[in-house]
């Protein structure tokens, strides 16, 4: 079924669209972007169980961005009297857009005047088109959360903890998560009106376990754009948690050294991300802190490497759309065969670099700044098979299991901490196992070294991505089994 877009949004569009003329009387770009967004959290271990309505993305609120001499200023508020705003009467909801506009006027203008007397340096910025423009899209989904039977998935969730921590000797807990959020937007200029309604769920199944020697996590998830009958898929995903656990506590350490590897769909995910995720995130042009910007129409990867970066380019978590400043999601080819082409860009970065934006302006929530944020990040697939990859190594390791990656993209230095390692030797799989596993690198080197890529390929998009230290967003990241040289220890 199509998930309905919010009521709630539809009963005020008509004075946000009113505030939207009201505004223009004086600046000469205006947009509302307006956000009503449901979820539901459920977290069952062997200690505790928990049930809110608040995800990652839960929001309800409205943010005005308006231009002038320049100057882009925003107002942000959740405070709106909906008994005025949706007065019957015309005059008296217009008496209502008068004020509020007077408000925002008098915002923005203690922000002008906070920045002359800060003597802040500021950088003009041409005004955005406006062009006409309606769009209702609602996706489909079975289960919205707020329509979930609670107490089933309580249930359900509780029962596979409890098959967890029985599984086998040593394990302490099994946490089981259940997230899904309802997404709701609407855009709103004098010449626009743009709403889509969609959702997405993401579960993961976490395994603690310790023997004499260690203790270690295994953590498998399952995420997807859809509703709650995404958790269908999470019995599975505890019983493959399972076995990598018994891998994990019969593991070993890596000798440090440069070996042939093979990346699992997470991993490969995880250096799509990494390497050129926020290494061409174009605000970073703006402010010159990215060495990627160096490298457009040049060579960063084998020719077997394309990447495609866009909320389009898969059916994911980061299935919008438009983005939060209303421009249409894309599918941007960021390398092709090996030639970085272009990054992606939000709309005001785009202004001051001439370039066209790419659909990737995200904010945390309405209260937060557009960034320039990755949707989808993804490699694409190859005509290689997995057991023609292994058969081709003499010494080496399948990596997988993402824990966490970073980067530096003022020198594109790469580390990632992946959960385990299998041993190759001589084309065949040893069943020793390593972890955990760090890889290290410069980009170009490691994308240079890629010489196969299998036919099929995943993509993961459970947790999120910060903007240095803060500013989450939803992103998802993955591609095919690829076979490449890496320094691991």
């Amino acid at each position: 079924m199509k998930a309905k877009f919010s009521p709630y949004l539809t009963r005020l569009a008509q004075f946000f669209r009113e505030l939207s003329k009201e505004l223009s009387k004086t600046y000469n770009y205006v947009s509302i972007l307006s956000t009503d967004s449901v979820g539901l959290n459920i977290r069952i271990s062997g200690r505790s169980k928990s049930v809110s309505s608040e995800t990652m993305t839960t929001e309800r609120g409205n943010v005005v961005r308006v231009h002038q001499n320049g100057l882009y200023s925003e107002y942000a508020f959740n405070d709106l009297d909906l008994e005025e705003a949706l007065f019957p009467t015309a005059e008296r909801r217009l008496d209502y857009v008068r004020q509020m506009a007077d408000i925002i006027r008098n915002e923005v203008n203690r922000q002008l005047e906070l920045l002359k007397r800060t003597e802040t340096t500021v950088y003009t910025t041409p005004t955005l088109k406006d062009e006409p423009r309606v769009l209702l899209v609602e996706k489909e989904a079975k289960i919205l959360p707020e329509e979930a039977d609670v107490a089933e998935y309580v249930e359900r969730l509780t029962q596979l903890s409890e098959r967890g921590k029985n599984s086998m000797e040593g394990v302490l807990d099994c946490s089981m998560t259940a997230q899904c959020t309802h997404i709701c937007k609407m855009f709103i200029t004098p010449n626009q009106y743009l709403r889509q309604s969609y959702v997405y769920a993401e579960g993961t199944a976490v395994l603690i376990a310790a023997n004499e020697e260690t203790t270690k996590f295994s953590y498998e998830g399952v995420s997807g754009l859809g509703g709650m009958e995404i958790f269908d898929g999470l019995e599975e995903k505890l019983e493959v948690s399972i076995r990598h656990m018994k891998d994990l506590l019969s593991s070993g350490r890596i000798e440090p050294g440069e070996y042939d590897i093979i990346t699992a769909p997470n991993v490969t995910g995880l250096i799509a991300h990494e390497a050129f995720g926020h290494g061409v995130e174009m605000d970073m042009f703006v402010k010159n802190r990215a060495l990627g910007q160096e490298y457009i129409g040049k060579r960063v990867g084998s020719d077997l490497v394309t990447m495609h970066e866009g909320a389009l380019c898969a059916e994911s978590v980061t299935g919008y759309a438009f983005d939060d400043e209303g421009t249409p999601a894309g599918d941007v080819i960021e390398i092709d065969h090996g030639i970085l082409k272009t990054g992606i860009c939000d709309a005001l970065s785009a202004l001051r670099l001439g370039i066209e934006p790419t659909g990737n302006g995200k904010r945390e929530n309405y209260e937060h700044k557009v960034y320039t944020r990755m949707t989808n990040t993804v490699f694409d697939s190859g005509n290689d098979s997995l057991d023609d990859m292994i058969a081709s190594i003499s010494h080496g390791y399948l990596l997988e299991g993402m824990d966490s990656g970073m980067e530096d993209p003022k020198h594109w230095g790469i580390q990632c901490i992946i959960s385990k390692g299998y041993e190759i030797r001589d084309g065949k799989l040893t069943g020793k196992v390593v972890s955990p596993v760090v890889m290290t690198g410069y980009v170009p080197d490691l994308l240079g070294s890629v010489s196969m890529a299998s036919a099929d390929r995943g993509i993961e998009g459970n947790g999120g991505c910060g903007k240095g230290y803060k500013e989450w967003v939803k992103v998802a990241d993955g591609g095919p089994y690829l076979k490449a040289r890496a320094r691991l220890g």
